[in-house]
């Protein structure tokens, strides 16, 4: 006699609370944590570029006041620059007005200098005396009057050494036939103004 266990052939049985009722309960867990991960992310995202954009704000408004300072110098170092320049041409024009002062003093003093150099070298040469001198600010004419031809050569050759005139040339003399007592010359010099040749060479 055969005998079939029916038990056996039962599906079996399901406890409340097994391992098939966990994972049927366990899916709609995951998807919730995956949404919260999600919005997680997503407020980290958002207050991550909250924090770069005011960053970059802060940077901005650095970069423009910054701006704003380098504008300030750029124009006060203007106003300086516009300050010196006009304190230059003042004393441009300042130096400028003194040296012509100074030129026309210089140019005052210059016959006053060259009479006094002559009368200190007709001095120096014996047997001689002047009786007029004239000048036209290239040459100086003087008339004179010597007791012989070697005075008057003397004369010639001291004003050479004076190196203060280009060339001494003798244009007239003479003897005087109105003076009795003694031997007596007149004579008439040309002297164009200006260093000797061999002054210019000593001051190169």
């Amino acid at each position: 006699m055969i005998r079939i266990n029916l038990s056996s052939l039962a599906p079996p049985k399901t406890k409340r609370g097994g391992k098939r009722a966990a994972a049927a309960v366990s899916t709609p867990g995951e998807g919730s944590s995956t949404v919260v991960l999600a919005l997680v992310f997503f407020v980290i995202l958002l207050a991550a570029m909250g924090g770069w954009t005011y960053i970059v704000k802060l940077q901005a408004e650095k970069l423009e006041a910054d701006w704003r300072k380098v504008q300030a110098e750029n124009a006060r170092l203007a106003e300086v620059k516009a300050q010196y320049e006009a304190s230059k041409r003042k004393a441009d024009l300042y130096q400028r007005r003194v040296k012509v002062v100074d030129d026309l003093k210089e140019a005052q003093k210059g016959p006053v200098n060259l009479l006094n150099l002559v009368a200190e070298t007709v001095n120096k040469t014996d047997a001689v005396w002047l009786d007029t001198m004239t000048s036209d600010g290239k040459s100086l004419n003087f008339t004179g009057m010597a007791l012989s031809a070697d005075a008057v050569a003397d004369l010639m050759a001291n004003l050479r050494k004076s190196g203060q005139f280009k060339s001494v040339e003798i244009k007239e003399t003479s003897q005087d036939a109105t003076v009795k007592e003694v031997q007596a010359f007149k004579f008439e010099l040309i002297c164009e103004i200006g260093f000797s040749s061999k002054v210019q060479k000593q001051q190169t």
